[in-house]
């Protein structure tokens, strides 16, 4: 039934002229057949009153599986007069025909088995081999242009009856041979205008796309250079901040050192001058000493917090490496992207070329029927003096005439017959200018031709000229990009060159680092020896960090 109410849809749509409203019969029975096909298996479901057995569930299904459908969906919630799922089915039905879109939407719905066994039972035609079958003839539903009302008509209490005698009809009905094939050629035609516009639709769709997905990288890219900057910034920032506390501990050691040798100095005049106060000088010492292992207890502190700001640096050192890595992949992406522009730039000179071939021909064209115009113009006026020379002959032949007549009087029988002569040479010249006069009626014809012509040609090659100019413009947009490309690359040769010397100078950091690492602090009772001059320490030679005195 399904098949017979879809042929005959179609045979009747394309006699009647392919754009239906919705009291046409073979449309309703149309739909009253696919309700039937939808409703065949349904699993029963318990409602809160009674019991639920509607064809809107799977239909409300599409909207998950076929993004394009959600706009049916909303659409057929939003009407008013709506109130039963069975009404919102039927109205989802006729606005998928007007669409033309009713095989894809089931045909995604059938090739998801394992949804639909939720609404219908294993043996429902929707689960079975003809479901699919369905859904492949209502692929020639696309030829009907459907012009229905969904808001007027009263969907929730229609009674869905199918008509059999609308099917049981002779084939005498049907029209002519040569008029299907009309009607085939016709719907080929616009089959293969509608496959064309969805290809361009589907082209520009991508071309957009791309576009946006340029625009996006690009900021993208801008971004993270700016980031990059800062980053650089802030490190540059760190280091300084490192080697002003570095210097500042140095500063402090230096003092310090200076400060004991003063002290020891002093001991030592002290030592020299008088040997009485041994033991205020001993107890001095002992109070030197302690001092001196607190100042010892200060710079271990010291230099472990100094190896503390060594890892940071490392840390920082591999997050850099991390980020030169991450720029010298967004180079890799904008050099294929300005390889990708300039085959772009290469494609539209090419059609530049070809474009200036084709105007050089059409000018050849436009000269050539020039040239026919001024041929066909001397030969209008050729044909004109042969017609004022006929004309002449006409009236020296009209006065001959004139004076044979007041002649005849008295020579009547040797006027006869040149008389007779002077009447074929009339018809002869008379035939001749009815020639003349056809040829002329030709030339001029096909002078409007080549009128005709020439205005069509000027208007393509105003059309080549406006060409020419979006080409210059795209030339011109060309040039900014060009120009905007070489910025970002002199941009990125800059921050390479920055995050070059910043590798140097944490190079440097890391050798500082390594130096620092090969001194080791020894113990009080190791360190027997000075590490400079070898000298044993005693009460004359004291030990302070790794000088002697």
């Amino acid at each position: 039934m399904a098949k017979l109410s879809i042929k005959g849809l179609i045979e009747s749509a394309l006699s009647f002229g392919r754009t239906l409203d919705s009291d046409y019969p073979p449309l309703q029975q149309f739909f009253v057949v696919m309700e039937h096909c939808l409703k065949h298996g349904l699993k029963v479901r318990k409602s809160f009153l009674s019991y639920n057995k509607t064809i809107w569930g799977p239909l409300e299904l599409v909207e998950k599986l076929y993004p394009e459908a959600e706009e049916i969906a909303a659409s057929v919630r939003d009407l008013p007069g709506l109130k039963t799922p069975l009404g919102r089915a039927r109205a989802w039905l006729r606005l998928a025909l007007m669409q033309k879109k009713m095989a894809d939407y089931l045909r995604c719905l059938i090739i998801q088995r394992d949804l639909l066994s939720e609404f219908y039972e294993y043996h429902a035609l929707m689960m079975e081999e003809e479901g699919a079958v369905i859904v492949g003839l209502l692929v020639g539903l696309n030829v009907i242009d459907a012009n229905l009302c969904v808001k007027g008509e009263d969907l929730d209490s229609q009674v869905g009856v199918i008509d059999f005698s609308v099917y049981l009809k002779s084939d005498d009905d049907i029209g002519g041979k040569e008029r299907d094939i009309q009607i085939a050629a016709i719907l080929d035609q616009k089959n293969y205008v509608e496959e064309l516009n969805r290809q361009l639709n589907s082209t520009v769709s991508s071309l957009h796309a791309r576009v946006d997905s340029l625009e996006k990288s690009n900021t993208k890219l801008i971004e993270e250079l700016a980031i990059a900057k800062n980053n650089i910034i802030k490190l540059q920032e760190e280091n300084h901040q490192l080697r002003s506390e570095n210097t500042l501990i140095l500063m402090k050691t230096q003092h310090h050192l200076e400060a004991a040798k003063v002290d020891v100095e002093a001991e030592l005049q002290t030592y020299k001058h008088s040997r009485q106060g041994l033991d205020e000088m001993y107890t001095e010492a002992r109070r030197q000493l302690r001092e001196e292992a607190q100042l010892r207890q200060d710079m271990e502190n010291e230099l472990v917090v100094q190896v503390s700001m060594k890892h940071e640096i490392e840390l920082a050192m591999k997050l850099l490496e991390k980020d030169i890595h991450e720029k010298q992949d967004t180079l890799i992406g904008l050099r294929q992207q300005l390889d990708e522009v300039k085959a772009i730039n290469v494609e539209m000179y090419q059609k530049l070329q070809v474009s200036e071939d084709a105007m050089k021909e059409k000018n050849e064209i436009i000269s050539r029927l020039e040239d026919k115009t001024n041929q066909i113009n001397a030969t209008m006026k050729q044909l004109e003096q042969r017609l004022q020379q006929a004309e002449k002959a006409q009236m020296e032949a009209e006065a001959e005439d004139e004076k044979l007549k007041q002649e005849y009087v008295n020579k009547s029988e040797s006027l006869q017959n040149e008389f007779s002569q002077k009447e074929k040479q009339l018809l002869q010249l008379e035939t001749d200018l009815k020639i003349e006069k056809e040829w002329r009626q030709t030339l001029e014809d096909d002078l409007q031709k080549e009128k005709e012509t020439v205005s069509h040609l000027r208007t393509e090659t105003q059309e080549i000229v406006t060409l020419k100019k979006e080409f210059l413009k795209l030339q011109e947009k060309n040039k900014q990009l060009k120009s905007i490309c070489e910025d970002q690359e002199a941009a990125l040769q800059e921050l390479a060159s920055k995050l070059s010397e910043s590798k140097l100078k944490i190079e440097d950091i890391k050798e500082a680092n390594k130096a620092l690492q090969g001194q080791v602090w020894l113990k009080d009772k190791e360190a027997t020896h000075c590490k400079l001059c070898e000298k044993e320490f005693s009460l004359s030679k004291r030990k302070f960090l790794l000088f002697c005195l």
